[in-house]
């Protein structure tokens, strides 16, 4: 099976038209003020119109309330959830019933962190899959950073990893962790928030080839 892959950080319509070119699955709204890669809620609304069906939309939210959530999705109605702060799993399951939505939980892969409880934890509460990311004292993913790829574990759950993945080190990351799926957002950028077509076709393009070996 081809792993997966979602572009993260979208921010502009001809960079939606550029990911459904070059074949990937998901398209990622940041829902998160301070990242410079955010949109508001009205540009998210006209953004999501340009995606077309068969590309899942996911919205990645740092500890916001679930009332902003579900005003969110009143106006720009993102298939899928991503939680990217410290939100709990029992908040996740509550927040997601209450909107209707699927969702997933981002874990950044801190030295200490056992890991394996965490997703775990966040599968008993009814996640569609974890995030693995690289952790960062202060940022909240974006963070252009990688982890060892050897911790990556292997369960019976969809795990997506992020963190300091680009065109170079796709294929290898994907061979050396067999993930899920792959998540990407700096990775594929020539300034913050404005995506690159050639680095985005590499990168997909590094996603076949690392899923057929």
């Amino acid at each position: 099976m081809r792993t997966r892959a979602k572009i993260c950080g979208i921010t502009r319509i001809q960079d939606i038209q550029s990911v459904v070119q070059a074949g990937a699955d998901a398209i990622g709204f940041v829902f998160f003020a301070p990242s410079p890669r955010s949109v508001t809620v009205v540009q998210a609304a006209e953004l999501v119109q340009h995606v077309p069906a068969y590309v899942q939309t996911v919205g990645l939210f740092v500890n916001a309330s679930q009332d902003e959530i579900a005003d969110i999705l009143k106006q720009a109605p993102v298939d899928i959830l991503q939680f990217h702060g410290d939100e709990t799993p029992e908040l996740c399951k509550q927040i997601s019933q209450h909107v209707g939505r699927r969702w997933y939980k981002a874990i950044q892969v801190k030295p200490d962190l056992d890991v394996i409880s965490e997703i775990q934890a966040f599968q008993q509460a009814g996640a569609s899959a974890v995030l693995l990311d690289a952790w960062h004292p202060e940022l909240k993913g974006g963070t252009g950073h990688s982890f060892d790829w050897a911790q990556f574990p292997k369960l019976d759950i969809p795990l997506i990893l992020a963190g300091g993945l680009k065109p170079d080190n796709i294929e290898d990351a994907i061979q050396t962790t067999g993930a899920y799926a792959v998540d990407v957002s700096g990775g594929v950028e020539s300034a913050k928030g404005i995506k690159d077509q050639q680095l985005i076709e590499r990168f997909m393009q590094g996603v076949h080839r690392g899923s057929a070996k």
